[in-house]
C-alpha cells in the first residue's frame, strides 16, 4: 500500500489506473479510523479494482470554537488498518497542499445544507462540499463511499454529484454500531465514564420511535409524537439536544406524519463537549 501526500501524485496515479480501464473507488475520511470506516473500504473494494482512502482533517468544515485542534489523529494506525483492508493507496495531504494561501473558492449545495446539523454549524457543509469536490477532482473515482451515519452529508453529496455532473456513483454504507447500539464515531474516543452511557440516549430515542411505529398497526402517526419522545429521552439522560427531526430521506423536508420515507435524525452534546449524531428510518 502506498501513502501519498502530494495532490499531483495522487491524480497521476488515479489517472494511470483509469487509462488501464480499472475502476477506482474513493473513501473520504478524516482519519481516526474505526470499523465503520473499514466497512466502507470493503464496499469500495467490492465495486472497484482500486481503492483510495483519504485521511484529511478538513479545516474548512470546522467552525469557531469547534474541535479542530483536538480532533483525534492516528496516522500510522490508520494506515495499518487501511492496509489490512487491501487498500491500494492512502492519500494524506497536509493543509498547505489542499489550500494555498490564496485559496478563495467555495462550493455550496444551498437548500439541503440548511437546518439539521447546519443549525449549530452554519459553515460546515460548505467546507464538506468544497473539500469533497477537490478530492473527486484529484482521485477521479468511479465510486465514492460515504457512511449513512452522516445522513445529511450523504444526501448533500448525492445532490452535489447530480448538480455538477460528476460521473461518480455514490454509495452509502450502513451505520456500524457498538454492541450496545451506540453508532461508531471517531468522537466516541472523547467519551468517558458516565458520558459513554449517556451517549446511548440517541440510539434509545431511535429504538423508541421505531417501536411506536411498529406497534401502530398501520395507523397514521404524527411526527411530533416521535420527536417529543426523543427530546424527553435525550434530556432525561442529561445530554444537550441540538435537534430531533423527522424528515424525508431524499428532500430532508420535515414530515408531519410518519411515512415509509421518514428518517428520524438527532444530534446531541454529551457532557456539553462531545457532539454525536445518529439516524434511522422509522419504518422497517
Amino acid at each position: 500500500m502506498k501513502i501519498i501526500t502530494s495532490p499531483k501524485e495522487i491524480y497521476q496515479l488515479a489517472r494511470s489506473w483509469k487509462l488501464k480501464g480499472q475502476r477506482v473507488a474513493v473513501v473520504p475520511t478524516m482519519g481516526c479510523l474505526h470499523e465503520g470506516h473499514l466497512s466502507l473500504m470493503r464496499i469500495g473494494a467490492k465495486h472497484c479494482d482500486r481503492v483510495i482512502v483519504t485521511l484529511f482533517v478538513n479545516p474548512l468544515q470546522f467552525g469557531p470554537n469547534e474541535d479542530l485542534d483536538a480532533y483525534p489523529k492516528q496516522l500510522q494506525l490508520d494506515c495499518d488498518l487501511a492496509e489490512k483492508e487491501l487498500v491500494d493507496v492512502v492519500f494524506a495531504p497536509e493543509n498547505e497542499a489542499m489550500y494555498s494561501p490564496s485559496f478563495q473558492t467555495e462550493i455550496q449545495v444551498k437548500r439541503l445544507s440548511q437546518g439539521m446539523c447546519a443549525g449549530d454549524r452554519p459553515t460546515h457543509f460548505a467546507g464538506v462540499t468544497t473539500v469533497v469536490t477537490k478530492l473527486f477532482n484529484l482521485t477521479i473515482p468511479d465510486v465514492a463511499v460515504f457512511g449513512m451515519k452522516d445522513f445529511q452529508q450523504l444526501t448533500i453529496i448525492r445532490q452535489l454529484v447530480q448538480d455538477l455532473n460528476f460521473p461518480i456513483e455514490i454509495l452509502g454504507g450502513p451505520i456500524i454500531r457498538e454492541p450496545d447500539g451506540l453508532a461508531m464515531s471517531s468522537r466516541n474516543k472523547y467519551l468517558t465514564g458516565e458520558g459513554r452511557q449517556r451517549a446511548l440516549c440517541l440510539y434509545n430515542s431511535i429504538q423508541a420511535g421505531r417501536k411506536i411505529v411498529a406497534e401502530s398497526s398501520g395507523t397514521e402517526i404524527s411526527s411530533e409524537i416521535i420527536i417529543e419522545q426523543a427530546k424527553n429521552i435525550v434530556r432525561a439522560a442529561g445530554a444537550k439536544l441540538e435537534y430531533a427531526v423527522v424528515v424525508h430521506e431524499e428532500s430532508l423536508q420535515d414530515e408531519k406524519t410518519v411515512t415509509p420515507a421518514s428518517v428520524l435524525a438527532l444530534a446531541a452534546r454529551i457532557d456539553n463537549t462531545v457532539r454525536l449524531i445518529d439516524n434511522s428510518k422509522l419504518v422497517s
